[in-house]
């Protein structure tokens, strides 16, 4: 049977094969009598899951041994504190700020350290990305912070900036929650990276951390300890139980991904699908996206009805076609198409076919 495609922000889609997979393991994980929600986060069963998706991540991304893979809990908001609490010694944080999501990582970060923002996009409404050229970063800042793709605004970082070429020494902090595993990452200009899982690794309830070693170590006094990387780290992400089965199911995706061919692989798909929605949503006389066509992000992609009356009509019918999840963010309004690495191709055309069908008839 035909599942509906699911065009979610986040919790999102999960490729049909790791779900059916999970389905087929959950009263009886390889013979052992157990599900993997139920087994002890100690047990050898665990154990051997949770190193698998270590080595997978650590090869599907290419992440240098320099580097740390922590599996943490509480999302990308919990890690907006989470981050000051280790890297920013109480001092100075610089932070871009490219949409709502930055703008949320900032304001956090104010609890714990002195925050500068060196560059802000609000002037253009976030629909550009301020170039590093014209950042304004201090010279002894402790990190400098980006969100690399922003999932409400649909701006993308298309190359991580290289803070050095700034004449920063400082760590660039990443937040990659809707980008990871999309693109490769060029760890060369990357201190720390974080993303929740649930856009494009799995679901719910699992953290992605990937922390140089050197930056271990430097957590406040008041940092709660199952937070302090260096105690994370030091116990393989079991300081405290880690959501176990979560990882389970990040560890069949990332395993689907390599069956995929990969990242690479994986990227060239993610540009084919946004070059066919953005130019659908371009050759369009009732839709229209206003991001800069130089940094439109290839996971998310807002746009708008001219006519806003009909977005209603737009939705419902969108639903009757198995096109689900399309509302925009309720603080930018209009419509959005998360195309996570689950979506397959033939979604997006459908996406299409149904968005021209819409204006010919409704317009």
């Amino acid at each position: 049977m035909h599942r509906p495609y699911n065009f979610s922000a986040g919790p999102a889609a999960l490729p049909d094969e790791v779900l059916a997979q999970a389905a087929s393991e959950m009263l009886d994980w390889h013979g052992s009598g157990l599900s993997v929600m139920e087994m002890s986060h100690r047990s050898k069963e665990f154990i051997a899951i949770h190193e698998q998706a270590l080595a997978d991540l650590r090869e599907l991304l290419q992440i240098p041994n320099e580097f740390r893979i922590l599996f943490m809990q509480g999302g990308g908001i919990a890690e907006n504190a989470i981050v000051p609490l280790n890297l920013s010694r109480g001092q100075k944080a610089d932070f871009v700020v490219t949409g709502g999501w930055s703008q949320k990582s900032q304001k956090e970060a104010r609890k714990y350290c002195d925050v500068h923002i060196a560059a802000n996009g609000d002037a253009e409404g976030y629909t550009s990305l301020p170039a590093p050229a014209q950042w304004n970063v201090r010279a002894d800042t402790a990190y400098v912070h980006i969100c690399s793709n922003e999932t409400i605004h649909g701006v993308e970082f298309h190359t991580l900036p290289d803070l050095k070429s700034l004449g920063c020494d400082a760590p660039l902090v990443v937040d990659f929650s809707s980008q990871v595993a999309s693109r490769p990452v060029d760890w060369s200009r990357v201190g720390l990276a974080f993303g929740g899982a649930q856009k494009n690794l799995g679901p719910a309830g699992l953290t992605l951390v990937v922390v140089r070693d050197a930056l271990l170590g430097q957590a406040l006094p008041v940092c709660p300890s199952a937070f302090d990387y260096r105690v994370v780290a030091d116990n393989d992400s079991m300081y405290n139980t880690p959501p176990t089965y979560a990882i389970y199911i990040a560890g069949l995706v990332f395993q689907w991904l390599k069956r995929q061919g990969g990242i690479r692989a994986m990227e060239a798909r993610n540009v084919a699908k946004s070059q066919l929605l953005y130019q659908a949503i371009d050759s369009s006389q009732l839709y229209v996206n206003q991001v800069a066509s130089n940094c439109r992000s290839r996971m998310n992609v807002p746009f708008f009805l001219r006519d806003e009356a009909l977005n209603e009509a737009f939705l419902a019918a969108a639903k009757a076609a198995g096109l689900l999840q399309l509302k925009g963010h309720k603080s930018l309004g209009g419509m959005r198409a998360s195309i996570y690495n689950a979506m397959p191709i033939e979604g997006v055309q459908a996406l299409v076919d149904f968005m021209r069908d819409f204006e010919r008839t409704r317009a």
